[in-house]
């Protein structure tokens, strides 16, 4: 019934639904912007549409959409409270037993509510680029309308549950193969619909009524297990969908809808509701909605890395062309080759055409002449994270481009501020944070000086929504939101390691939380080198915050820096291809106990986990009450987005709430003991 689409802005007396009769014929339109979600007035209407349709004798009755989608899904803003009748469970079989045959015409996205009204519809006729789904299991939920029992009826019991278990949408090629759709058209839909109605086949049985042959699951479960890391909706979302083979439409139909409304109470599903909507207001900061955002078709990139090749692909596919410079021509035919590999990746798993692939080669440039951004509309700078570097860069940048044109700095945690003071046109510059890596993470960190513009901020937070990313606002402060938290989660492994904790226990203990890896193994995927050079700034500058443990800074001097490191060894030995527990990394950590002797403390994963979260939980607190994050869900949105933490458990700060403030503080109380002097309380943990 459900999918992530926004509320309707739609009144109580506002029509969202007209219905239209010519020459026996009847056309419905939904028209609910933006993308016709099935709320409380397109329920009332559609059923009101059923009765006048029938009333009239109608030959046939299309539902067609306004606006760029057919229906993309339910009106989540509804879910809060008891479902307002009338029901679409009700809605949809009248549909579907109505003298009156109907007919959807579908365009753009078919999700959800919008699939399940279709699939009560006697036949369906959509657009070749039309998208199929059943994402339900996104928001923490199951469809709650029939889709569980008639997609199955309709392409067979196996696709069904996967499609119902895993949310992923298919196209309408897929579908109609699948034995989805009756007709596949392109140009005018009023057209398809006029040719089809010609040649109108005979109605076909009541899908309700159709049978559904028996399929052997067990493969599909342990491939939803997997990926599901802990979520409840996609295994309930395919066992529900195996009703349809041993059970009746109504009963199965019962159990569904029993089974979606259960699930709308549950903590998973308000934690990645409550997500949805933030993604959505922190992508749109309320002050800026009186900017428009300027035009961006050209972006300049400095540094061809895997993060500056990253993201000029991310700009490419956007449809921007993309200026990449680096610092000689060696330099940058290695990240023109960078950003073919990524642009060859796509088109060999078939997420673009060839003549996609040949329009981004087409849009790409590589070279050392900085007069090449002349004409760029923003600038990208995705160097070496030292501050002189970055400096000489704005430098450069400054003197060819526009005053009109942005100028940002990827940096993880330098100050913007420094390194713009003093370039021309001070209100465009900013802090543009992509994630690694940055043709598939979708966070972006985007971080004002004192004196950036609003106007230039609003075109920041476009262009990063226009890349597909989610944008998040952050003050300034050494490693933003989400580095700051990082910094934080691992100086508390590395105090339970030292007292104690096998750092490959912390790691299962994280796992089990459900982040997809542990902090250890974390930091062979990057790199230890990158956390050993912050610390060795923080150290420099006096800002380390009290107990300093130097393991990690042992490994990276005798060259334990990671996966990718020569010799291909950090916390783990990955010499055979994975990541093995190492027993000189444990010899190591014994010595270094001795040598400071600190305690020797066992700790049960429950205990690494909230231990851990407290520290996450606290910092996170702290910047929220710095005015760094404008509130905990914008602290939620980077950690899911940007670190993994699994968007089912809601974020720190929503799984902190669900855990309890007293356990919270318990924990907090717990960490300052074993720490003393290295923690500052947020006013939440402060006794």
């Amino acid at each position: 019934m459900t999918t992530p689409s926004a509320a309707s802005p739609s009144g109580p007396d506002t029509r969202v639904v007209e219905v239209a009769i010519s020459d026996g014929h009847a056309l419905v339109t939904i028209d609910n912007p933006p993308v016709n979600p099935l709320s409380v007035s397109v329920r009332k209407g559609l059923m009101e549409a059923v009765s006048q349709v029938n009333e009239a004798g109608c030959k046939t009755a299309a539902i067609v959409c306004a606006g760029r989608a057919f229906v993309a899904g339910g009106d989540i803003s509804e879910f809060a409270g008891p479902p307002p009748l009338p029901h679409l469970p009700d809605v949809l079989n009248a549909i579907e037993a109505s003298e009156t045959p109907f007919i959807a015409v579908m365009h753009g996205t078919v999700l959800g509510g919008g699939l399940e009204l279709a699939l009560a519809c006697a036949w369906r006729i959509a657009d070749e680029k039309t998208k199929f789904g059943l994402p339900e299991v996104n928001l923490g939920l199951i469809p709650g309308a029939g889709g569980t029992q008639r997609l199955p009826r309709v392409i067979g019991l196996e696709r069904a549950a996967r499609m119902a278990a895993n949310g992923k949408p298919v196209n309408a090629k897929t579908f109609e193969d699948f034995g989805g759709l009756d007709r596949i058209f392109s140009g005018d839909p009023m057209d398809a619909l006029t040719a089809f109605r010609t040649a109108l086949p005979a109605r076909p049985a009541h899908i309700s009524e159709r049978s559904v042959d028996n399929a052997d699951l067990t493969a599909l479960k342990a491939e939803i297990t997997k990926s599901a890391k802990g979520a409840d909706a996609p295994m309930i979302a395919l066992e529900t969908t195996a009703l349809a083979a041993t059970l009746p439409f109504g009963e199965g139909s019962q159990i569904e809808r029993q089974t979606h409304l259960d699930l709308r109470q549950s903590a998973q599903s308000r934690a990645l509701r409550r997500l949805f909507f933030a993604s959505r207001s922190v992508t749109r900061p309320e002050r800026l909605k009186a900017f428009e955002p300027a035009d961006i078709r050209h972006v300049a990139i400095v540094g061809g890395g895997l993060m500056g090749a990253g993201i000029a692909a991310a700009c490419l596919a956007a449809g921007h062309r993309v200026t990449l410079l680096e610092r000689d021509a060696e330099s940058a035919n290695a990240g023109r080759s960078r950003v073919e590999a990524i642009i060859s990746k796509d088109l060999a798993s078939g997420r673009i055409t060839e003549a996609r692939a040949e329009a981004r080669r087409s849009a790409f440039a590589a070279g050392v002449d900085y007069d090449a951004a002349a004409d760029a509309d923003i600038a990208i700078e995705a160097v070496f994270e030292d501050p002189d570097v970055k400096r000489a860069v704005f430098k450069q940048l400054s003197d060819v481009m526009s005053e009109t044109a942005l100028i940002a700095t990827n940096t993880s945690y330098l100050d913007p501020n420094m390194i713009s003071e003093g370039m021309p046109g001070p209100g465009r510059f900013l802090g543009l944070h992509f994630f690694s890596p940055a043709n598939i993470m979708k966070l972006v960190e985007v971080i004002g000086t004192s004196v950036t513009a609003d106007q230039t901020m609003a075109t920041a937070f476009a262009f990063a929504r226009g890349l597909g990313k989610i944008p998040v606002e952050t003050g300034v402060c050494d490693g933003f939101i989400g580095n700051r938290i990082l910094s934080a989660y691992r100086r508390q492994a590395d105090y339970m390691v030292a007292d104690g904790a096998s750092p490959y226990d912390v790691d299962k203990a994280m796992r089990k939380l459900g982040m997809p890896m542990g902090p250890y193994e974390l930091q062979d995927l990057t790199g230890l080198q990158i956390s050993w050079a912050n610390r060795k700034r923080q150290l420099a500058a006096g800002t380390w915050p009290g107990r300093y443990v130097d393991i990690a800074d042992r490994l990276c001097a005798m060259g334990r820096q990671g996966r990718g490191s020569p010799m291909k060894k950090g916390w783990y030995d990955h010499t055979g291809g994975t990541g093995q527990p190492d027993p000189e990394i444990e010899a190591i950590v014994t010595a270094w106990r001795t040598e400071h002797g600190t305690a020797q403390e066992t700790f049960a994963p429950d205990e690494i986990i909230v231990r851990i979260m407290a520290a996450i939980v606290n910092e996170a607190n702290l910047i929220v009450e710095e005015g760094i994050a404008t509130s905990d869900t914008a602290v939620d949105i980077v950690w899911t987005e940007g670190y993994g933490f699994p968007k089912h458990l809601g974020g720190p700060m929503f799984w902190a709430d669900e855990t309890g403030i007293e356990r919270m503080r318990e924990a907090f109380a717990a960490i300052e003991t074993q720490s003393p002097g290295s923690w500052k309380a947020s006013d939440t943990f402060k006794g």
